[in-house]
């Protein structure tokens, strides 16, 4: 094997597509400090139990998994960074209040999340903690949307659910308290088949319990679908108050495009206690953003927090968009000349890029357009386009 080859689902980055992904990080992190988040940078690797804690299954199996040397503990290279700044908020700031933190670190997954997934992801996200109530989504989802705008992603489409709703009709029903794993799988797919024939494998599950999963199952559209469900499905704790969480979160945007899923739970079932969402974009096979409600996260670190965020993933982002252009930039002649330091000097000072031509060789460049050129002329250097 090629000493050169990298692992399965990893790539490396060239010089105009890694400018582009620095750039939109330094622009959303700006972005997020005009909301007023502070940045927090967690280590890349951590102690397992603290890694993992609150989160479930489905981070464990994503997470890389080595022997600390130092202390013969496991740790895990992280698959997320939303636990971490959980721990930070819970247990190292440990405010009263409301807290907004956001970060940018990159993350390794054990496996792909997808057939065109990569491995190694550039995480950027943003989390409120310590507000429980619905102002504290609107503005997270106001955030992830001029989030993809900021890189030029003009026609996002918002993708809303909430666990909420299948949670009550599960627990509604004592024969599906173990269930609740199978049937979010079973409803995410639609397996209609499968939830028909749900009192096979979980004897003595209600008639009625299975006839509203099976609504379930088709309650997705647009924002209309919020009233179909109010109609078909059961008034059991819990389900109205998470559909008029979904309701209030429409009218406080009245201005994006919806879709409303309430059968597909994804990875958050378990995870997730409020309103989650995704949003799309045409040229992206996936999820640009996925982000939702999760309270209570931080009860592993001793202080349990109401929290919502967001994250996404900065190459995935990237990838999408048209190719990154080149920056112009300006050929100069080597040399050790004072005029000529100064000129380049000047130059840079103004944040003109300027390529000096090492002797005897000739730069071969993807980042750059070379357009003009330092000449001496006269006795002064001057910069003139090249023809």
């Amino acid at each position: 094997m090629s000493n050169w080859l990298l692992p399965e689902s990893l790539a490396d980055i060239l010089p105009a597509e890694a400018r582009r992904i620095e750039e939109l990080r330094r622009n959303l992190l700006d972005l997020y400090r005009t909301y007023g988040f502070e940045l927090v940078a967690p280590p890349l690797v951590e102690y397992i139990d603290s890694l993992l804690s609150g989160t479930g299954g489905a981070l464990n199996l994503r997470t890389c998994k080595l022997i600390d040397q130092l202390s013969g503990r496991t740790m895990g290279v992280r698959a997320d960074i939303t636990p971490q700044v959980s721990r930070i908020d819970a247990h190292l700031l440990n405010r009263e209040g409301v807290t907004r933190l956001c970060y940018c670190g990159s993350v390794l997954h054990a496996r792909p999340a997808g057939l065109l997934s990569d491995r190694e992801l550039l995480q950027i996200g943003a989390e409120i903690f310590g507000h429980a109530g619905v102002e504290a989504d609107i503005q997270i989802l106001e955030l992830a949307l001029e989030s993809v705008k900021r890189a030029g992603v003009m026609t996002a489409r918002l993708d809303l659910n909430h666990p909420g709703v299948v949670r009550a009709i599960v627990e509604s029903d004592p024969a599906l308290q173990d269930a609740a794993d199978d049937i979010s799988e079973l409803l995410s797919t639609k397996d209609v088949p499968a939830l028909t024939l749900l009192a096979e494998k979980w004897p003595g599950v209600r008639q009625d319990t299975v006839q509203a999963l099976l609504n379930l199952a088709s309650l997705y559209g647009g924002i209309e679908v919020i009233a179909r469900a109010r109609k078909v499905l059961p008034a059991v704790p819990g389900l109205l108050a998470a559909l008029d969480d979904l309701e209030s979160l429409i009218r406080a945007l009245p201005t994006h495009e919806f879709s409303i899923d309430l059968a597909d739970m994804g990875s958050g079932y378990g995870y997730h206690s409020g309103v989650v969402f995704s949003i799309y974009a045409e040229g992206w096979h996936d999820a640009l953003v996925k982000g939702g409600r999760y309270d209570g996260v931080g009860k592993a670190f001793g202080r349990s927090r109401p929290a919502t965020g967001f994250s996404l993933d900065l190459r995935k982002l990237s990838s999408g968009l048209p190719p990154a252009q080149t920056a112009k930039a300006i050929r100069a002649p080597w040399g050790t000349d004072a005029a000529l330091a100064a000129a380049l000097k000047a130059l840079r000072d103004t944040g003109e890029i300027v390529v000096q031509v090492l002797p005897g060789q000739e730069h071969c460049l993807d980042e750059f357009t070379v357009n003009r050129e330092l000449v001496l002329d006269s006795g002064a250097w001057k910069v003139r386009a090249i023809q």
